[in-house]
């Protein structure tokens, strides 16, 4: 699919950034990747991994409207990624993850339209449903602007789709290399939010296949979510440090204690397929879709009434074993 393809990625230089674009040189032959960031040295150190004549490094910043119309001339395809997503920043900064996450991602949409992009994946996040955070909340908000998007072109032009699954195995910022770093400073304790904290889990491979997929998959307006395991923060400790004493901490400004990624209220909309659901759009579109069947042919059944997804009552766990041999990099 993305052999002699122009793809673009916004904030290419991140974790799923960098192991995206490893993916795309190494499976495909894509005429061009296009990482869009505002990090300097960040495209830099990449550049020293990636470089040629099918690779190129944009500086700009999602929420720089006309430099993103440049980036994006000729592209094929684009998969956003760029967004603020540390909640407890998001939590004292609320404007400026407004500006990145909701902004830019209409300027993202924009963009797209005006250089008649095939295909887009917008990157979402088990947050943006039933989101009590302002972070989730800007990406409930992103994740509408996209499903919306595909009425502005008319059916004819531009699709639109959302990724959305929860925490990756070792992203930045996340758990799990802050409970590394704390074992190799060689902390006494842990610090646990709470005890009874659960998470989705999922590794950096599996989520870019997943979105490689949804390329393949989409009709345009779909929230595609992936079945995938959850975890128990008290598991990860003893997997990452067996034996090591836990301290409760008490849970951060807008964190749950369990994530959601299909909310009951959408369980309507919401179909079931082998490996992944896809909550359909609740607006009506312009093009006429069938959303039981894929692009791929794959079929679905709706979803029982009241289901909901959620990583506390999900019935796929990983054991402490697992979530120990889980690649952490």
């Amino acid at each position: 699919m993305f052999d002699d393809k122009k793809i673009l990625i916004t904030g290419g230089t991140g974790s799923f950034g960098r192991k995206c674009v490893q993916q795309l040189l190494g499976r495909y032959k894509p005429r061009q990747v296009v990482i869009y960031s505002r990090d300097e040295l960040k495209q830099f150190e990449m550049g020293r991994l990636f470089h040629g004549k099918n690779i190129r490094y944009v500086i700009g910043d999602v929420r720089d409207a006309g430099q993103l119309r440049t980036a994006m001339k000729g592209m094929n395809f684009v998969i956003h990624v760029a967004a603020l997503k540390q909640v407890p920043t998001a939590e004292q900064n609320p404007m400026e993850c407004i500006k990145t996450n909701i902004h830019g991602a209409q300027n993202v949409i924009d963009a797209a339209l005006t250089n008649g992009v095939e295909k887009v994946i917008a990157l979402s996040t088990d947050k943006a449903a039933n989101p009590i955070n302002l972070y989730g909340a800007t990406k409930l908000c992103s994740d509408k602007l996209f499903v919306a998007a595909n009425n502005l072109s008319g059916g004819q032009g531009t699709r639109f789709g959302v990724v959305r699954y929860g925490n990756v195995v070792g992203s930045r910022g996340s758990v799990v290399p802050f409970f590394l770093q704390l074992v190799k400073e060689g902390a006494k304790e842990l610090p646990i939010t709470d005890e009874r904290m659960t998470r989705f889990w999922i590794t950096p491979q599996h989520g870019i296949e997943f979105v490689f997929q949804a390329f393949r998959r989409m009709n345009g307006g779909e929230i595609f979510v992936p079945k995938i395991p959850s975890m128990r923060i008290m598991d990860l400790a003893e997997a990452l440090a067996p034996g090591l004493k836990t301290r409760i901490v008490g849970i951060r400004p807008g964190e749950k204690l369990h994530e959601v990624m299909c909310p009951r209220d959408d369980c309507h909309l919401t179909r079931e397929f082998n490996d992944h659901y896809v909550i359909t759009p609740g607006i009506e579109m312009v093009f006429t879709a069938d959303y039981q069947t894929n692009q791929l042919g794959e079929t679905s059944q709706p979803v029982p009434r009241d289901f909901e997804y959620e990583s506390g009552n999900n019935p796929d766990f990983l054991t402490v074993e697992q979530l120990r041999n889980l690649p952490v990099d």
